[in-house]
């Protein structure tokens, strides 16, 4: 409740749903503007929950760091998408105290990278021997 630009947001989207409720309880047999409103206000949603995800990650992410971590997305969106998360979740849980270095968010990649290539599963494949083999 500390930002300000926050605060203001969730206020004129209260009022918005406000408005949306009264006035649409008079549309009767309208089910296409209805779908439509209904589409505008989820992608509002949305663009709303990605702000505040933005804003988080720069309350979190020194600029150097959001710059590496916004050159990983453009090569690899859900590699970044997770470290993002990560990082969210860890602020949330008071884990990280501090802004998080771009030395720190190397570290990180490379934990993830670690994980990520101890789960590749190796695949042996054995040739059956046929009978006409000769191999005796």
């Amino acid at each position: 409740m500390d930002d300000p630009e926050l605060a203001a947001i969730r206020q004129r989207r209260m009022q918005e749903m406000m408005a949306k409720s009264g006035g649409g309880a008079g549309a009767g047999g309208q089910s296409f503007p209805q779908n439509k409103e209904q589409q505008d206000a989820q992608e509002e949603q949305k663009r709303e929950a990605e702000e505040r995800r933005q804003m988080m990650l720069a309350r979190v992410l020194s600029s150097e760091a959001r710059e590496r971590l916004s050159r990983i997305a453009l090569v690899k969106p859900d590699k970044a998408r997770g470290v993002e998360d990560l990082i969210l979740r860890s602020a949330q849980y008071g884990q990280i105290t501090e802004k998080v270095s771009e030395e720190r968010l190397i570290s990180l990649l490379e934990q993830i990278n670690e994980q990520t290539q101890k789960k590749t599963t190796k695949v042996t494949i054995q040739r059956r021997r046929s009978v006409l083999d000769e191999d005796d």
